[in-house]
């Protein structure tokens, strides 16, 4: 990801603030010029008429300054913010196609701090490091030009001033800081993970007894983080005394140049005040470059970490022009499938599985046995490193992954409930579901009574990830809305995880009887709640043992496994 690539969304309008900038700079340092011309010529008590036009250009100046300043905030934040949201966007985008799998390495927390503060400090980068710079090298040029056609002397003065505060500060300050500011972007990020971490763990944390180390971990990472912030701090305050320091000397010899040149008839005394004050105005665009340097080293951490999200490999692929999906009734089919979540892990191999129209096929197996990676396949969240998936006969890979969703539903093992009401939650599936439609899903999902016992009804606030429901009413309304989605196939992965053994086969039949004109796969580790299904199919280490019905189908072995 590079500068270019960036401010390129918005580039017009950032040269138009970067113009008004250097406009609003230049009236401030003619303000500044003309003024000490003004009051050194008016001691003499010339004729007014010869100070009109000094007064004329000091009131335009003064106005134009103003006008022109908040041209530049405003074009300046107009562009950054545009910048801003089309960054954001683009990092969105690629998370979506990173998801899941391709997400397997990032912590949620530092996720959400790379979306969102890492984004933001591109605001930075527009704002507080391009337009000063750009901004500080116009001014600087045009000043540096009007001194030195006065004063030759006072001009390479000048000139050797605002490389060092422009450019040599800036450098020392970056190579300074950049251990403490390459730093702080992870630890932030780290800091985030440890407290959501704290937070949604509180209740196990307190019943292990775990609380004061994990306060413990947030107290060690706050420290470091503060430690690389005070390196920055002082990176900072070492720049602003060095500033500070070349602006003095600055004037001190251009106030001992000018007095030789005044003295040798090379200078008027009203240009003497000239040559002196101009810097001033100046060193006040110069003296931003320093903190814009220690911002630019922030930002382009952040950058760098933004990199990351799109550098990695995008698990699946949308090819530019789709094939088109037969009407149904469709048929899935994995045919020869070898397929892992990393490089160097196999969680299936060579599995052959076919969905017939209306089929009602259930997977079993123990926990890792590679259920969850079949479902995957299916919805194209993962592609298969041999062998092909199909729907129709077409291969999945040629189809476009949204396309793909539209036709299989997937209720996955931790499906989320967002913060919000219960209706709001079954609405994702279908926003224009009428209330009939909701009370149906619900009392497919065994949830209706439930929920008209509710005060507020479909209204209720389920919390966060739907911690205000019991764990077996958060995987109800989670299959409730899966069902409400309308797919022509359904794959239910644990739709039953967290309930008894009689609700549990209560809720199966239920819910095969609501999707009778749907292909149904039913992934679930229970092997006493399968008689309505057709054909029951085993794996055991991401191998198919056995199919058949279910009376057919020997007990499964319990034991672990290295799969997913």
């Amino acid at each position: 990801m590079t500068i270019l690539a960036v401010l390129r969304p918005a580039s017009g309008r950032l040269l138009l603030a970067v113009l008004a900038g250097a406009g609003a700079a230049g009236a401030g340092i003619t303000l500044m010029a003309t003024s000490a011309w003004l009051i050194s010529r008016a001691a003499l008590h010339p004729p007014v008429l010869h100070l009109m036009v000094a007064i004329v250009v000091v009131r335009a100046c003064g106005i134009g300054r103003g006008v022109l300043r908040y041209l530049e905030r405003l074009l300046g934040h107009d562009a950054a913010l545009r910048i801003l949201g089309a960054l954001r966007v683009r990092v969105f985008t690629r998370l979506e196609q990173l998801a899941p799998a391709g997400l397997a390495d990032f912590r949620r927390a530092d996720l959400v701090q790379r979306l969102v503060t890492d984004v933001d400090a591109v605001l930075d980068l527009v704002t507080r490091v391009v337009l000063p710079y750009a901004v500080a090298a116009l001014v600087g040029i045009g000043a540096v030009a009007l001194v030195g056609t006065l004063l030759p002397a006072a001009g390479l003065t000048l000139a050797a001033a605002l490389v060092l505060v422009g450019i040599v500060v800036p450098l020392l300050q970056s190579a300074a800081a950049r251990r403490a500011d390459g730093r702080l972007a992870p630890l932030r990020g780290e800091l985030a993970t440890a407290t959501v971490d704290l937070l949604h763990g509180l209740p196990d944390l307190t019943a292990y007894g775990s609380v004061g180390r994990q306060l413990a971990r947030l107290d060690e990472v706050d420290a470091r983080l503060r430690r690389a912030e005070q390196r920055s701090a002082t990176a900072t305050g070492v720049s602003a005394a060095v500033t500070a320091l070349s602006t003095g000397l600055c004037l001190l010899v251009g106030l001992a140049a000018g007095a030789v040149a005044v003295r040798g008839g090379e200078l008027s005394g009203e240009l003497l005040a000239v040559v002196v004050l101009t810097p001033l105005a100046v060193f006040e665009t110069a003296g931003a470059l320093p903190l814009a340097a220690q911002r630019w080293a922030g930002a382009r951490a952040a950058l760098r970490r933004l990199a990351e999200i799109f550098a990695a490999p995008v698990p699946v692929f949308t090819v530019p022009d789709p094939d088109e999906v037969p009407a149904g009734p469709h048929t899935l089919r994995l045919e020869n499938v070898t397929a892992g979540w990393a490089p160097g892990h196999t969680a299936l191999r060579n599995v052959d599985l076919t969905l017939a129209p209306g089929s009602r096929v259930a997977l079993v197996g123990p926990s890792g046995s590679g259920k969850s990676t079949v479902a995957a396949l299916l919805v194209r969240f993962l592609d298969p490193r041999s062998g092909r998936v199909t729907l129709d006969g077409i291969d999945l890979r040629t189809l476009a992954p949204d396309r793909i969703r539209q036709i299989v539903g997937y209720l996955s093992e931790d499906a989320y409930l967002f913060d919000t009401t219960i209706g709001e939650n079954l609405r994702l599936a279908a926003r224009e579901a009428s209330m009939d439609e909701l009370r149906a899903a619900l009392g497919a999902a065994r949830l209706l009574d439930w929920v008209d016992a509710l005060p507020r009804g479909l209204d209720t606030l389920v919390g966060e990830h739907g911690l205000a429901l019991s764990g077996g009413q958060r995987r109800r309304l989670a299959l409730a809305r899966a069902l409400l989605a309308g797919t022509p196939v359904l794959i239910l992965d644990e739709p039953t995880e967290h309930l008894d053994d009689e609700t549990a086969a209560a809720l199966t039949r239920d819910l095969l009887a609501a999707a009778a004109d749907r292909t149904v796969l039913l992934i679930t580790h229970r092997t006493d709640d399968l008689a309505a299904v057709d054909e029951v199919i085993t794996l055991t280490a991401g191998r198919m043992r056995d199919a058949g019905t279910r009376d057919l189908v020997l007990p499964l072995a319990a034991g672990p496994s290295a799969c997913r």
